[in-house]
């Protein structure tokens, strides 16, 4: 073959067939490096690049200054329910997480990256904007915590009476936003050296946390009973509380089973489950720490579930024990009103002051880095425009500097909250929806069964993913339902925003792949054997030799489809054998972008044949599938007219224009230069006509042969947008050329043309135009008999909700020009017998009957005979209908064959 040693795939990995086309391993070099710097710059292992990120951002400010709040106002028995339950939704997000991760490549991005590589543009788009958001907050109540725990030691204190010098700091709002905002400089300054800085400090501070967290357990065993006194201020006066440390014992493990939801002192609100359940979850956040590292892993599929597993398991056991212990040995209104009892109980309180300050930095700079790695992403992918193009910049060893300074400024205004408890919800709401889209995604990879969809992790089912979906909305709302209907409406917003922009990704789409399930699914239950026909609708097979001279035909057809089945056909010369290649394969492209910028909702179908007969018949048997296969065909008329080339006409398809195919992107490599290159110029006076009068009426008489119906098109190219003043659909049911059937107009193909100008006069711009319906008749006939014929013809019409005017036009003087009696008209069954003189006289005047009648109709609706049997009649045959309908203006000539009209209900 000739592309035997094509590279077998093409985004961000080198080509597995040998050494061959060097190109395609320098691609992917400039994309992985354009995504997550230098190869160079992956360095970390499974347990410095997820494990240790991973556990520090569970073991957050929560771990050392609100495991006693939850306790305390939750109980025991509640609080290891809500741990349990924050687990729960943790964990089937984890076997999400653990799926994709394991699919295929993880760039930089993580989190975001596995979304919108899953769920495409518009989903990845909108959710890592979410997630990001998430992060950003996270971060805002890290550092929020760590003041708090700061002020806590080395705050003033107003009232206490005694004086201790270390308490220098000075307490209220603004002091709080002030330390928050060092912190975070602090932070910032760490992040813009790079996160190799964070990453070898890293396993640093996770000695120093564990050695503190050590102590906390250790503490309650060496630790005896104590009592404290603890001063609040509420609403100008100081209430003190007289509280104890009992150590071990049962008395007070019993009378902290249940919960005791109170005021929480730093907010001065009343706790339920659900505020307390928000703080709590907060620990729970930092899941995908190590999976938005994914830039700097050596081997991230590996890498993220292995280390993120691990680190699950082992904080859980942590907050377990550390929940008994606090529960077994500290009075209740110790655990409430005192954030820093895990302080107060230590053998030695430095370990937790540390531990706090350890683990709250080391939080805070792994969720800026985390959010700055994901706003990169989000830019590098450019699903948001010029807002985010500098972040894309990256300093010479692949820091993105600028998204760090970003991110940096989003979470100065989180700092504004003042208190952790106040922003704790809202992070949470963010974090459960950036999990549910994870659920999400893995979801509709496993049910849209894709063969590439093999992750190697295979401890997931879509039973998970649909669970961890539904706790995931199930608890936002039961947290805070504001946040949560606020959060869901700012995403289908983005939704909104980025399928408008129309983002096209060489990612793959997930929509794609579903649609074609369910297609799949939906095809197989369209039985044509119970087609009936009160339900038939036009579809289409509109042969197209060149759209430089068709689009308005093309655009025409697509509104007389009525949501059936809308086919461009066409037939390119050639014979496979004596080509290297299937050139067909090559054109696609361009034929679906003309259907992109005409707008029509339309397939294509290609082929290639020795002669377009042959070409069609092909197209006629093969195109569409099960019960959606076209059963009308549509062709241009057959005439000596040169024709016009559409393209020079419309400003849409010159250069300069606005249309989507000048706008920058990818647009499946076809831009409106190339576009216009590939179709050839239209046919003038030295070009060859490919098809003669006998094969084009071979056609004809081959789709009838074959049960579909026929539609001859002529002179659309003179079909305006919009007409001036109020527009006609004209429709002449008479067999025109057999003036004997003139008074059947109830034949099959008289109701099918009727139809066919019903359908038009439902759709679009046409349903303000007229129907008129012109009656031939014979002016000898009796007033009587012409009332009774209308009168007939409107009852016809009134069974088939028709709403048309009738028009009774006197043809005596047309008929009277062939010289033939009532009987001979009658047996009459073609005109070709005629003399050459009479008949031409005779079809002049029905070309003029019809340019009084309908000459200023929009669009008009003929019958169309049957094709001559021998081919020497051909263009005797098409001079015929050439006379009939020359100069009419847009004409659309039809042989009905099936049933298409029905009187029941």
């Amino acid at each position: 073959m000739a592309t035997e040693h094509s590279p077998l795939l093409k985004h961000g990995v080198f080509s597995v067939v040998g050494d061959a086309n060097a190109d395609s391993r320098r691609v992917s070099e400039v994309t992985g490096d354009a995504r997550s710097g230098t190869s160079s710059s992956r360095k970390l292992n499974t347990f410095f690049g997820v494990m240790v990120p991973t556990i520090l951002s569970m073991f957050n400010i929560v771990l050392f200054l609100r495991t006693g709040f939850v306790v305390g106002h939750a109980g025991l028995l509640q609080g290891l329910l809500m741990l349990c339950v924050a687990y729960f939704i943790v964990s089937l997000t984890l076997l999400s997480i653990c799926a994709i991760s394991t699919n295929g490549a993880v760039e930089g991005g993580g989190a975001y990256f596995m979304i919108s590589r899953s769920l495409g543009p518009e989903f990845g788009g909108s959710i890592g904007l979410m997630f990001y958001l998430a992060k950003v907050c996270a971060c805002g109540v890290t550092v929020l915590g760590l003041v708090e725990a700061i002020l806590d030691i080395f705050g003033k204190n107003p009232a206490s009476t005694v004086s201790e010098s270390w308490r220098v700091l000075p307490q209220g709002y603004w002091f709080t936003v002030l330390y928050s905002s060092v912190v975070l400089l602090l932070c910032l300054v760490v992040c813009l050296v790079g996160a190799h800085i964070y990453a070898r400090t890293a396993f640093l501070i996770l000695l120093v946390v564990t050695v503190s967290t050590f102590s906390i357990f250790l503490s309650t065993l060496v630790v005896g009973p104590r009592d404290f006194s603890i001063t609040h201020d509420h609403d100008n006066h100081t209430v003190t509380y007289n509280v104890s440390y009992t150590g071990f014992n049962s008395t007070t493990l019993k009378n902290n089973l249940g919960p005791k939801y109170s005021l929480d002192y730093s907010t001065n609100t009343l706790m339920s489950f659900a505020t307390v359940f928000a703080v709590m979850f907060t620990s729970c956040t930092g899941i995908m720490a190590g999976a938005n590292m994914s830039g700097e892993l050596k081997n991230p599929s590996v890498s993220i579930p292995k280390g993120t597993i691990m680190a699950v398991l082992y904080t859980f056991s942590v907050y377990v024990i550390l929940f008994i212990l606090l529960s077994s040995t500290c009075d209740r209104m110790l655990l409430i009103q005192d954030y820093g009892v895990l302080q107060r109980i230590n053998i030695w309180p430095p370990f937790v002051i540390i531990g706090v300050y350890c683990a709250s930095l080391s939080a805070a700079m792994c969720s800026l880095i985390g959010a700055s790695r994901i706003l990169h992403a989000l830019a590098l992918d450019q699903l948001f425009g010029l807002p985010l193009a500098p972040a894309t910049i990256t300093s010479s060893s692949g820091n993105p500097w600028v998204s760090v300074l970003y991110t940096w400024a989003l979470v100065q205004c989180t700092v504004f909250a003042g208190e952790l408890n106040v922003i704790a919800g809202l992070v949470t709401v963010f974090y459960l929806l950036a999990y549910a889209a994870v659920d999400l995604a893995c979801l509709a990879l496993e049910w849209a069964s894709a063969p590439n969809f093999r992750p190697t992790f295979q401890f997931f089912s879509w039973h998970t993913c649909l669970l961890g979906i539904v706790s995931c909305l199930v608890m936002m709302f039961v947290i805070n339902p504001v946040y949560s209907s606020a959060s869901i409406v700012v995403l289908l917003l983005l939704l909104l925003f980025l399928h408008y922009r129309s983002p096209t990704s060489s990612w793959g789409y997930i929509s794609q792949a579903l649609i074609f399930h369910q297609v799949r699914k939906y095809l197989l239950m369209l039985d044509s054997r119970k087609d009936h026909v009160k339900f038939w609708r036009p579809q289409v097979l509109l042969m197209v030799a060149n759209p430089r001279s068709s689009c308005q035909l093309i655009t025409f057809v697509n509104q007389l489809k009525k949501g059936g089945l809308f086919v461009l056909g066409h037939v390119q010369l050639g014979d496979l054998d004596a080509l290297p290649s299937d050139p067909i394969q090559q054109q696609y492209n361009f034929w679906l972008s003309l259907v992109d910028k005409l707008g029509v909702k339309a397939f294509v179908d290609l082929t290639l044949s020795p002669s377009v007969r042959q070409g069609t018949q092909h197209l006629l048997r093969i195109t569409g599938l099960g019960g959606m296969k076209p059963n009308t065909l549509v062709l241009g008329f057959y005439d000596n007219c040169y024709p016009e080339d559409y393209f020079l006409q419309d400003p849409a398809f010159c250069e300069g224009s606005g249309g989507f195919l000048n706008d920058e992107g990818d647009h499946f490599g076809v831009d409106l230069p190339s576009l216009q290159a590939h179709f050839p110029p239209v046919r003038d006076v030295e070009s060859q006509r490919w098809l003669a009068p006998e094969e084009y009426v071979g056609i004809v008489s081959d789709a009838i042969k074959m049960g579909k119906n026929v539609c001859l098109a002529r002179y659309f190219f003179q079909l305006e947008n919009e007409g001036e003043g109020p527009e006609t659909i004209d429709v002449w049911p008479s067999n025109l050329l057999q003036p004997g059937s003139s008074n059947s107009y109830a034949d099959v193909c008289s109701l099918f043309l009727l139809q066919m100008a019903c359908v038009l006069n439902m759709a679009g711009r046409w349903k303000r135009a007229r129907l008129r319906i012109f009656l031939c008749v014979h002016a000898e006939s009796d007033d009587q008999s012409l009332l009774a014929i209308e009168e007939r013809f409107r009852e016809l019409l009134r069974k088939l909700r028709i709403r048309a005017a009738i028009k009774i036009v006197a043809w005596d003087m047309v008929v009277q020009l062939l010289g033939l009696t009532s009987r001979e008209l009658v047996e009459l069954q073609t005109l070709s017998t005629l003399p050459p003189a009479v008949l031409e006289n005779y079809l002049h005047a029905v070309n003029r009957l019809l340019k009084e009648h309908s000459g200023q109709a929009a669009v008009r609706f003929m019958y169309l005979p049957l094709p001559p049997t021998r081919a020497s009649q051909s263009q005797q045959y098409l001079a015929q209908m050439e006379a009939i309908t020359n100069g009419l203006g847009p004409t659309l000539l039809i042989h009905g064959l099936t049933p298409v009209t029905c009187t029941e209900l």
